[in-house]
């Protein structure tokens, strides 16, 4: 009688736990480590509004910008990892800076979860309108023969733009001085104001003003042509044999969340960037839709890593 009255006790126990949710069963955090209005942020509202079609939930774009990237990626990291807090995980913050901040409060190989790559990019190598060089080749020349007299103009020291135009500089055998400046919407007013002479800057922060003629476009900077410029050259096909700067932005999640919802993750992520809206508005930008599995993107992660590791070191790039 003993062992049937706690046979009882158990079952019934079970019978009034609650039923464990489905995730997700709440709104989703998803953390961008820029301001608003940058081309993280851009890609970050695009996805999110297809996201959360796919886990029927809202997908809540959080913009923590600052540190040089680094302080959305540490309250990512510092995370519960239950699959409500995400964050994107642009180039910049995940293959580049760690290179050039002395002490990173993060591992990002051991702090992240790669989820998916959503999208690959280009930068486009732009000239100010008045400038006296329309191809690549000529602003070669024409750098050679005026050592230090043209300025490159970036976003930030440790952007995409500034290793892009160092890697540039290295290959063209070219002495060019970079500027940084607090964002990109400023730096591309100088550029059209002919303040600065150059810049390498995302599709989606300049193609609006290559297409209305206030830059110079010259060439893209990834590994073949951008389908939102058909016509313009690589920098490699342009003059600068083997030059590549592709730009991707992910999505990742602090390290430990479980397998399943990394997976749930990775496969709604996939299916948001096929859905047709997904692509009619990401076709505006420029770039392409990526895709993949977790492992794949940490891939790209470790060999892009690799390649900016080598870049800054040559260069002496450094932030404080």
């Amino acid at each position: 009688m003993r062992g049937l009255r706690c046979l009882i006790v158990v079952l019934a126990a079970a019978f009034c736990l609650p039923a464990r949710a489905e995730y997700p069963d709440k709104p989703i955090r998803l953390i961008v480590p820029q301001a608003a209005g940058s081309a993280t942020d851009t890609l970050a509202r695009i996805l999110s509004a297809e996201l959360g079609k796919q886990l029927g939930q809202q997908i809540l774009v959080d913009n923590r910008p600052g540190g040089a990237l680094t302080i959305g990626l540490d309250l990512t990291a510092k995370s519960e990892p239950d699959g409500y807090t995400l964050c994107m995980g642009p180039i910049g913050a995940l293959a580049i800076t760690r290179h050039m901040v002395a002490k990173l409060p993060y591992d990002i190989e051991r702090d992240f979860q790669p989820i998916a790559l959503v999208a690959r990019g280009h930068m486009l190598l732009a000239v100010a309108p008045d400038a006296p060089f329309r191809t690549v080749a000529e602003l070669i020349d024409y750098a050679k023969k005026n050592p230090g007299k043209l300025s490159n103009a970036s976003s930030s020291n440790g952007s995409p733009g500034h290793v892009g135009g160092e890697l540039f500089k290295f290959m063209a055998g070219v002495e060019i001085v970079h500027v940084p400046y607090r964002g990109g919407a400023a730096a591309i007013n100088d550029l059209i104001a002919g303040r600065v002479q150059l810049m390498f800057e995302s599709l989606n922060s300049i193609a609006p003003f290559a297409r209305a003629g206030t830059v110079r476009a010259l060439a893209v900077t990834g590994e073949h042509r951008s389908p939102g410029f058909p016509d313009l050259p690589t920098v490699a096909e342009a003059g600068v044999p083997g030059y590549a700067a592709p730009t991707w932005s992910g999505v990742i999640g602090p390290a430990g969340i479980p397998r399943p919802i990394v997976d749930k993750l990775n496969a709604a992520i996939n299916r948001a960037i096929n859905t047709p809206s997904f692509q009619e508005r990401f076709a505006l930008i420029g770039d392409e839709p990526a895709g993949g599995t977790p492992e794949e993107f940490a891939e790209v992660i470790r060999s892009d890593s690799a390649k900016w590791r080598d870049v800054v070191q040559r260069s002496g790039a450094r932030l404080d």
